[in-house]
Parts: C-alpha cells; structure tokens; sequence
C-alpha cells in the first residue's frame, strides 16, 4: 500500500490574542508539546489600550498539520482570531536586521556600497565599524548578511517576520 507522505509548506499565521501574561508561553507550549517548529515569531500590541496584541508566527507544515495548528491555537481562550496570510492570498511580509560590520579601508568602502545597494542605513558609525538598519524580505536580508560576511560580520539581530494582508480586511 502507497501512503502519500504530505509536504511542509512555509506558512504565516497572524494570532490576535489578549495582552495578558503567559499567552505567548502557552501558544509557544502548545507548538514545542506537538513538534512543530517555529521558524519566526513576532508580538507586538496592537490597540491603544494595550489589551490586545498580535503574534505573527511563521512555521513549516503539511496542510493537515497547519489544519491542526490553526484549530488548536483557536480553541486557546485568549485566542480572539487565527488567520492563515498564506492561505488567504497575497500579503506584505518584512523584517529588519540591524548588522555590525567591522572594516577599515577597501572593506570599509566595499560595506558601504553595498549597504547602498540594499538600501540598508547606517545607524552607528565609529572609526572601524557600521551598524546597518536593513529590511525587507527574508531573502533580502539573508543576503545582504551573507555579503557582509565577506567584508566583515561581527553581528546580527533580527526582529523576525511582520506580516499583513493585502487588501480592506483587517484581522
């Protein structure tokens, strides 16, 4: 008998919850005790009472996994709604990186140019090193750390993946 092995796909979930304490360790709790992976994960408030945040988390899973990630993270009570952007259509997804280059010289100048490609600003500059602000997609900013790796990398820190769909629905 052939069984069908099903392939993981990259999707974006946007979890609209309670700002209360423990919500994110029980919604983190709830992919570590099942196996899935988080791959990206953001929180940020989202009203102006402070009682409501978004969790934008990125995951890879087969569609019945996804089925079942979504449905579990449904039935959390602080869970007030849990949209697959992937799933629903077009969305705008980026990410900021702030990147420490050393470099003196040709590599000081090369870190610049390239920064300028990328469209990356400077945020702190000393006599032997830059910090970069970049954002973008994923593979924009793997790049660009991957070409500052070539003149220079001493450090990366990366927000994880923001996201929202295209288009008048709100989440």
């Amino acid at each position: 008998m052939y069984i069908k092995e099903e392939t993981a796909e990259r999707h974006t979930l946007a979890v609209i919850v309670d700002n209360e304490p423990g919500i994110l360790a029980r919604i983190a709790g709830l992919f570590t005790a099942r196996g899935y992976n988080i791959e990206s994960l953001t929180v940020s408030e989202i009203t102006s009472d402070k009682s409501v945040s978004r969790i934008t988390i990125v995951t890879s899973a087969s569609p019945a996994t996804l089925e079942q990630i979504v449905a579990q993270l449904d039935r959390l009570v602080p869970v007030h709604k849990v949209r697959d952007l992937t799933a629903e259509g077009e969305h705008v997804e980026r990410e900021l990186a702030l990147v420490k280059v050393a470099g003196t010289g040709d590599h000081r100048i090369e870190a610049l140019r390239l920064a300028d490609v990328y469209r990356a600003r400077v945020v702190d500059a000393t006599i032997s090193s830059f910090v970069f602000e970049v954002t973008g997609g994923t593979e924009k900013i793997d790049k660009f750390i991957e070409l500052m790796g070539q003149v220079g990398l001493l450090e990366v820190a990366r927000t994880g993946i923001v996201a929202i769909a295209r288009g008048k629905e709100a989440a």
